[in-house]
């Protein structure tokens, strides 16, 4: 960060389901100091907010309402960008439920914390195998400050079963048999489904972007 500008201060959500240690150093090696907490007060008074995941939806947002910060996530007005299980728990619903690595249905979904419009679905891969994982391609239908400086069609880290489909939040795709979202935005929330923290420089930028918002 330019040394002419006041220290950002950014706040990493801790959910009780993440690892929360590799997002944490990607921000430090770009000079940002990182508070992780579960204190209402210190995430309300966040520049910036992160809200990573790891692990289902279903114990990710049990662990949300135990610690009693839905509403608080909710009721955010900064900037918040949601990495992985982190953009899924952003939906209004997911069906990713213990045991539906298995078997899913459309109607068995849990309740997410709706800061997007849109839901999160078993990923129809075709012959290909689940998860998706490795590197993949990105690619924007218009430019957005999030990806700035990242070139089109740049490649980022996945590791996931699950997505938002093609959508009028979707903010960039990536294709696995068929196209899904590979960041969705509305309003001040922003998801990514790739890990930024383990996709090279384009990851890093995107971070910095993040932090420029």
């Amino acid at each position: 960060m330019s040394g002419d500008s006041k220290p950002i201060n950014l706040v990493i959500v801790n959910t009780g389901c993440a690892n929360i240690y590799s997002v944490q150093c990607a921000f430090e090696r770009l000079g940002v100091e990182v508070t992780v907490s579960d204190n209402p007060a210190v995430i309300k008074a966040a520049d910036k907010v992160l809200l990573p995941g790891v692990g289902s939806a279903f114990a990710a947002m049990k662990s949300i309402e135990q610690k009693q910060l839905t509403s608080v996530i909710q009721s955010l007005t900064q900037p918040v960008l949601g990495i992985c299980l982190g953009m899924q728990l952003m939906a209004k619903s997911s069906n990713e439920k213990p045991g539906s690595h298995l078997v899913t249905s459309k109607t068995d979904t849990v309740e997410c914390l709706g800061l997007i419009p849109t839901v999160i679905e078993r990923m129809e891969a075709g012959e290909l195998v689940l998860p998706h994982m490795g590197w993949n391609e990105v690619t924007l239908d218009s430019p957005h400050p999030l990806f700035k400086n990242i070139e089109q069609g740049a490649f980022f880290y996945f590791v996931h079963s699950f997505c938002a489909p093609i959508s009028v939040n979707t903010l960039a795709k990536c294709n696995y048999h068929l196209d899904f979202s590979a960041a969705i935005y509305h309003n001040n929330f922003f998801g990514v489904q790739f890990h930024p923290e383990r996709s090279g420089k384009a990851g890093e930028q995107l971070l910095r972007n993040f932090i420029e918002l």
